[in-house]
C-alpha cells in the first residue's frame, strides 16, 4: 500500500524557558538557561538543589481549579501544551471528523508527585488507608492522553507510550505511523513530565545521574564539555498536531513541515548506561534515514540527545561519526538540554519542536555552557557552541535515548509540494 504523507500543523510548549512556543523559541535562540534553585520543596539535605522548573505557571489560568485538583502536574502540563497546539492548528470543529482524530501521548514516569504525596501521607498516619479517591487516576501514565481526548471529544486511537526518555519521540512516531497507514487523519501527540519532586530528585541523585554543581546551576547542563558532571532535571510538556497532507491542504491549514520518517532501536547493553560505542544510537539514526528514504548527506542538523552525562555524550558523538562519515563535519549539531535541562519523557516532543522551528526560521539554537573541549569528542564537529547559527535547514533529525536502552529518532523536513 502507498503510505500517506504526514505534516505538522500545530505546536504547543510549556517549558522551563518559556510557557508557550514563542517564548520557548526566543529563549532557545538567545541561549537562556532554565536552571535555578528548586522552589517546590526543601532541598537542604539533597545532593542536588537545583532543576529546570516551569516558572510563573498558574494552573487556574488554564484549567478550572476543581478539575485541576483531579490531575497530577504532568497531566496539567499536557492539557496546557495540547490546548496551545490545537488552537495553533485552527480547526473548524464543526467540520472535523472526531472519530478520525486520535491522541498518542508519552510520559516516562507519569504522576510521580501524586504517588509520592499519597504514600508519604499514609506513612505519616496511623495505618488506616485513607487515600484520595483520585489517587490512581491522577497517577497513571496514560491519563494525560485521556484528558486531552475528553476535552475535545477526539475518539480516534488513544494510548500512551512509556520508554523512559524516548517516550514522546516514540509517541510521535506511533502517531505518524497511524496516520500514514490510514488509521487516523489527525493526531495530537507529544509528552509531559513533572518529576522535579522529592522522589524524583532523590532517586536520580542516588544513581549519581544528576549534576551537583549547586554553586552555578545555570551552567550545570554542559553537553560535550569536558567538565560535565550529569544532567539537570527538567519538567514541562510539548505537543504537536500532525495531520495527513491532503486533509491539511483541503482545510487550508498552515503547515510547518513534513515528517519524513522515524527510527527505533535498542542498545541491549545496560539498564542505564549507553552502549560505549554508540551502537544503538547509530542503528536508530540509520533506521530513521532508511524509513525516510534519505541519505546521511541529506541531513543538515541533528538535535542530539546530549544530556551532559560523561558517557552519553561520547557515545552519541561516536555514533554520529559512524552514520554520517565526513558529512558529520558539515552538520549543525546541538543539545537544547543545555538550556531546558532534561525533560525525561517530554524531551523528545520539545526537541522535535526545536528542530521544526529551526526549519521554519533558518536558525539552529546553540549548545550553551561550553568552556573546555573534551579530548574524547572530535573537536571538528560543529556543536553550535554558545551562540545560535543561521542555516537553511531542509532536513533535521532529533534523537532521544532512554534508560533500558530505548532509542528513538524522528526526521522532519521542509515541505515539498
Amino acid at each position: 500500500m502507498k503510505l500517506r504523507r504526514v505534516v505538522v500543523t500545530g505546536l504547543g510548549a510549556l517549558t522551563p524557558i518559556g510557557n508557550n512556543v514563542e517564548e520557548y523559541w526566543n529563549a532557545l535562540i538567545n541561549g537562556v538557561s532554565g536552571a535555578a534553585p528548586i522552589t517546590y520543596f526543601d532541598t537542604t539535605n539533597f545532593k542536588t538543589k537545583f532543576a529546570c522548573e516551569v516558572k510563573n505557571f498558574k494552573v487556574e489560568d488554564f484549567i478550572d481549579r476543581k478539575e485541576a485538583r483531579k490531575m497530577d502536574r504532568y497531566a496539567q502540563y499536557a492539557i496546557v501544551s495540547s490546548d496551545e497546539a490545537v488552537k495553533d492548528a485552527n480547526f473548524d470543529f464543526d467540520k472535523l471528523d472526531k472519530d478520525r482524530v486520535g491522541v498518542i501521548w508519552g510520559s516516562g514516569i507519569g504522576g510521580l508527585e501524586t504517588f509520592q504525596e499519597e504514600v508519604m501521607n499514609f506513612a505519616a498516619g496511623n495505618g488506616t488507608p485513607k487515600f484520595n479517591p483520585f489517587f490512581i487516576p491522577k497517577m497513571i501514565a496514560d491519563i494525560a492522553g485521556g484528558h486531552i481526548s475528553m476535552k475535545y471529544g477526539f475518539r480516534g486511537p488513544n494510548f500512551t507510550t512509556v520508554s523512559a526518555c524516548a517516550s514522546s519521540t516514540n509517541a510521535l512516531i506511533d502517531a505518524f505511523n497511524y496516520i500514514r497507514l490510514g488509521h487516523a487523519d489527525v493526531m495530537v501527540t507529544g509528552g509531559s513530565e513533572a518529576a522535579v519532586t522529592i522522589a524524583g530528585m532523590g532517586g536520580f541523585n542516588a544513581m549519581h545521574a544528576l549534576s551537583t554543581r549547586n554553586d552555578d546551576p545555570k551552567t550545570a547542563s554542559r553537553p560535550m564539555d569536558k567538565d560535565r558532571d550529569g544532567f539537570v532535571l527538567g519538567e514541562g510538556a510539548g505537543a504537536l498536531i500532525i495531520e495527513e497532507y491532503e486533509h491539511a491542504i483541503v482545510r487550508g491549514a498552515t503547515i510547518y513541515c513534513e515528517i519524513g520518517g522515524g527510527g527505533m532501536s535498542a542498545d541491549a547493553h545496560h539498564i542505564t548506561a549507553p552502549h560505549p560505542e554508540g551502537l544503538g544510537a547509530k542503528n536508530v539514526m540509520l533506521n530513521c534515514l532508511r524509513d525516510a528514504g534519505l541519505q546521511p548527506t541529506d541531513v543538515d542538523a541533528v538535535n542530539m540527545h546530549g544530556t551532559s552525562t560523561p558517557l552519553g555524550d561520547i557515545a552519541e558523538s561516536k555514533a554520529i561519526l559512524e552514520v554520517f562519515g565526513e558529512h558529520a563535519y558539515n552538520l549543525n549539531l546541538n543539545s537544547t538540554k543545555s538550556m531546558t535541562g532534561h525533560l525525561l519523557g517530554a524531551a523528545g516532543a520539545i526537541e522535535a519542536i526545536a528542530s521544526i522551528l529551526s526549519i521554519k526560521h533558518g536558525i539552529v539554537p546553540p549548545t550553551i555552557n561550553h568552556f573546555t573541549d573534551d579530548e574524547n569528542i572530535d573537536p571538528k564537529l560543529n556543536f553550535t557552541f554558545n551562540k545560535a547559527q543561521k542555516r537553511d535547514v531542509k532536513v533535521a533529525i532529533s534523537n532521544t535515548f532512554g534508560f533500558g536502552g530505548h532509542n528513538a529518532c524522528v526526521l522532519v523536513k521542509k515541505l515539498e509540494l
